[in-house]
């Protein structure tokens, strides 16, 4: 018996297909749905991050561990979806993998920049590298999307990626806040990737001579919260003249935040991202990695 063939559209459920076909179509669709639904419960991926277009919370949570830490946006974010009931945030802070929105990549739209974990850190020793390997997989099948990987655990990022291959759609970057810090710039700078970026973010002193060699992009931003530290406009000059006089370092002027260069104590969204006037948006421009 030849058998019926069915139509994408008749996807909506239809009741009088025979036998093993209609079986097979109706869990096909139930998958379907089933993900989909799941995708969107667990998907809280718009963002209003500057420079990234979408996050992927593949895992959430963090401890802290340097002096950039003591106001953390993320923390205070999640208690507020934890007390709104949201089970993802159940466990608070705590970190915790999610892999249940492993897929959610695969039905992206259009080419994505992807910030990893924008509400924790994705190196935290908590989180196993078997799990790291899953995520790898995940990006090496998705070449339409670029994966920002932000970490203060530059350690930790090393000792992973100097026995994994780093793909080429993923960008790695460091935090760093202040001087003591600038340590995990060393800890980049040997890795391959194709755009290694810093994020001086919040920026809480200036940070001196950065040798910025082999650094593709530096984001700078002031902090947020009741309890934002201030950001001279000396510290972000400072970076700015550096990443002028590197050869590819783009600079990018994410926010005053709390303080502006007036020193009136506003919303970071009143304050805004001019610097003297202009808007700092630049991007890197991603190198070949070698074989």
């Amino acid at each position: 018996m030849r058998k019926q063939k069915i139509p994408i559209t008749a996807l909506s459920m239809p009741e009088n297909i025979p036998g093993i076909e209609y079986k097979w179509l109706r869990n096909r669709w139930m998958l379907s749905f089933n993900n989909k639904i799941t995708m969107k419960k667990n998907m809280s991926n718009n963002t209003k991050i500057s420079w990234t277009s979408i996050s992927w919370n593949i895992m959430t949570g963090c401890t802290p561990i340097s002096d950039g830490c003591n106001d953390c946006y993320a923390k205070a974010m999640v208690k507020r979806l934890q007390a709104m009931g949201q089970a993802k945030y159940q466990n608070g802070f705590t970190p915790t993998i999610h892999p249940e929105c492993m897929n959610e990549p695969f039905w992206w739209k259009g080419n994505k920049l992807v910030f990893v974990a924008s509400m924790g850190d994705f190196f935290h020793i908590e989180i196993p590298f078997d799990f790291i390997d899953k995520v790898m997989e995940v990006i090496n099948q998705c070449p339409q999307h670029t994966f920002q990987i932000l970490t203060k655990r530059a350690d930790r990022m090393y000792k992973y990626f100097s026995v994994h291959t780093i793909p080429e759609n993923v960008w790695l970057g460091v935090t760093v806040e202040n001087q003591k810090v600038k340590d995990r710039i060393d800890y980049l700078k040997k890795l391959d990737a194709p755009v290694r970026f810093l994020s001086c973010e919040p920026l809480l002193e200036d940070l001196g001579a950065l040798d910025l060699s082999d650094i593709d992009w530096v984001i700078v931003g002031g902090e947020s919260g009741n309890r934002a530290r201030k950001m001279e406009k000396d510290w972000i000059l400072n970076i700015k003249s550096q990443c002028d006089a590197s050869t590819g370092t783009a600079f990018f002027f994410k926010q005053w935040g709390t303080w502006s260069a007036d020193g009136v104590k506003r919303s970071a969204k009143e304050n805004g991202c001019l610097l003297d006037g202009k808007e700092y948006h630049a991007y890197p421009t991603p190198r070949k990695i070698k074989p």
